[in-house]
């Protein structure tokens, strides 16, 4: 039993022996020198990009139709005809619904019949007229019978403008039976079917919402609010790109046509409003989009790829090649980004080269590398060290 129990801890004093000859090595390894013994690792460096780029700030937004009907019947009477499909686009004048015409035919009928009877009692009262002139003349009638005469006529004449006003109001009325679309858009579905009795001004038959072009609705912060608005106050155009939920860019274009006239100060935003062509028909009343605002003009700015840049706690930082093609290393401030690439707005200098692919490699500040020459935001180069790599 005792020679077990020394036979064990020789070997846990070995074991710790070994841990501790291989922490010895790797803190060797670990030295900011290098030995010269290995060749340089070969990375891909990138000139820094100096172009004009704008400011963009991105928000959520809201696809609302600018023209939203709810189509209403104007006459009561049962529904005899459906003549749309749910959910395909209508044009202006469409009929939707035809409402049972016959009563309103037979309204239309009778006041046509008053208005000749009302002329026919108008003429007569004319011909009455001119018969008590001359009675009167031959002093057979006294002056109240030719007053009487020509306040007939008088009466007559409002009777013929009763009558057509009548037949005016029937022939709206028949006209109304069928429900015409007033705009243009995207029909939804029917809510009254035939044979329901509907309600003047009371039933609701369908909806319909224009679809070209369409407005995005966000809520932009102070901060772009005013930038926006000092952009417009010199002339510039207010931007903006539109993406949807299932784009991972923003192709689509608008100009931001409203602002509101005040902002919140619960949440220090302000709503505004873009217009986008929807001739593609992409976009669908309540869609989600993400915005894209154009918040100051253009400006000269340096750009580098994003996968260049590195974190150490909170700073951020690059290396770029300096003397001998050795890494050097560069604290930077970033700013947004800009096409895939990302604004540094401080800690580099035009011509700068910068290390975009194997920095990996990289283990200490100085250290030599072989470093091929590649444009921003290209992938890694395969060709010689300080060649551009080949179409």
């Amino acid at each position: 039993m005792n020679a077990k129990r020394a036979l064990s801890r020789y070997a846990l004093l070995a074991l710790l022996a070994g841990f501790s000859t291989l922490i010895l090595v790797g803190c060797n390894t670990g030295s900011a020198e290098w030995d010269g013994q290995m060749p340089p690792p070969q990375v891909s460096a990138a000139e820094v990009v100096v172009r004009e780029v704008n400011n963009w700030d991105q928000f959520s937004g809201r696809v609302e139709s600018p023209e939203t009907v709810e189509i209403r019947p104007r006459v009561n009477g049962y529904i005899e005809e459906v003549r749309f499909v749910e959910g395909r686009e209508v044009s202006k004048g469409d009929v939707l619904f035809v409402i049972d015409q016959r009563p309103y035919k037979a309204a239309l009928a009778q006041a046509q019949a008053e208005l000749e009877r009302a002329k026919a009692q108008a003429e007569l009262a004319r011909s009455e007229i001119e018969r008590a002139r001359k009675l009167l003349e031959g002093r057979a009638i006294s002056q109240e019978e030719h007053d009487e005469a020509i306040a007939a006529d008088a009466q007559a004449d409002a009777n013929v403008g009763v009558a057509q006003a009548a037949v005016e109001l029937a022939r709206l009325d028949l006209e109304f039976t069928e429900v015409r679309a007033p705009i243009s858009g995207l029909a939804g579905r029917a809510m009254v079917t035939a044979g329901n009795l509907v309600s003047s001004g009371q039933t609701v038959l369908t909806t319909v919402v224009s679809v070209d072009p369409v407005f995005v609705y966000f809520q932009a912060d102070e901060q772009v609010f005013l930038g926006s608005a000092d952009l417009a106050r010199r002339g510039g155009e207010n931007l903006v790109n539109i993406g949807l939920a299932d784009e991972s860019d923003f192709p689509h274009q608008g100009v931001l046509d409203f602002v509101d006239n005040q902002v919140d100060p619960e949440t220090g935003t302000i709503r505004a409003r873009a217009v986008v062509s929807n001739q593609d028909r992409r976009f669908t009343p309540g869609l989600f989009a993400r915005v894209r605002l154009q918040s100051s003009a253009s400006h000269s700015a340096m750009l580098v790829d994003e996968r260049a840049v590195l974190t150490d706690q909170d700073r951020r930082y690059v290396y770029v090649l300096g003397e001998g093609e050795t890494a050097q290393r560069r604290d930077v401030q970033l700013g947004k980004t800009v096409d895939g690439l990302r604004i540094v707005t401080s800690g580099l200098e035009a011509g700068d080269r910068v290390i975009v692919h194997g920095v990996q490699k990289i283990f200490f500040p100085g250290m030599p590398v072989q470093a091929n020459q590649i444009a921003m935001g290209e992938g890694p180069a395969n060709a010689a060290p300080g060649h551009a790599p080949g179409p």
